[in-house]
């Protein structure tokens, strides 16, 4: 299938094959899709949490609303941002930078120190909502590899967060959790399965300008 027909096959699903479970290569395709994922500046303030354990699934279930695909998936991705974000991060980057392409500091040094100031202008509520919107960047990622490879997925806000962090025990990490998305393969008495997809027409949803 073209990448367009992946993604008219996608959607989100709403309930999945229990017994059908991702391979290990499909998993590590995956995580390496969300670590490839554009950030602002680079810094990926983001992480990704990878569940394939069932009662924790089930421990998640009654803060997620009851959403059945939850349990159901083959596993459960949490993608998550840094509760108390700093300029070490920005500290950590450049160091890394430095070690990967061997840049030198006074080319780096500039930027760095624009990056510095900017998140020391900001408070940490800020800080998370512009964090956040990296989040959003990486599931819409995910959403598009998946698609590409005939993994399911269904995209979630519905969930309570700070249950999900005591669950997993994010605080130890520095981490919260903001987005959700269970992926498998879909059942086959999935109702949703075989309806069409419902667009706008492309003239509705886009404008050129030339």
């Amino acid at each position: 299938m073209t990448i367009i027909d992946n993604l008219k096959w996608r959607y989100a699903v709403k309930k999945f094959d229990a017994n059908k479970k991702l391979t290990e290569e499909q998993v590590n395709t995956l995580k390496e899709a969300f670590n490839l994922t554009a950030t602002c500046y680079g810094l990926q303030p983001i992480k990704l949490i990878v569940i394939n354990n069932k009662e924790v699934q089930e421990q998640l279930l009654p803060f997620s609303f009851n959403q059945q695909q939850i349990v159901q998936a083959s596993h459960l991705f949490v993608i998550c941002i840094q509760d108390n974000y700093t300029t070490k991060e920005v500290t950590e980057y450049f160091n890394l930078v430095k070690k990967i392409r061997n840049t030198p500091d006074e080319i780096l040094n500039p930027f760095k120190d624009f990056l510095t100031a900017e998140i020391q202008k900001k408070t940490q509520e800020e800080l998370a909502i512009a964090n956040k919107n990296q989040a959003y960047i990486a599931l819409g990622n995910l959403l598009t590899v998946c698609a590409s490879l005939n993994i399911d997925s269904c995209p979630m806000e519905g969930f309570i967060p700070s249950k999900y962090d005591e669950v997993l025990g994010l605080e130890k990490h520095n981490l919260k959790s903001v987005l959700v998305l269970p992926v498998g393969f879909r059942a086959e008495d999935d109702y949703m399965k075989d309806l069409l997809k419902v667009r706008k027409n492309l003239t509705e949803s886009v404008i050129e300008i030339s």
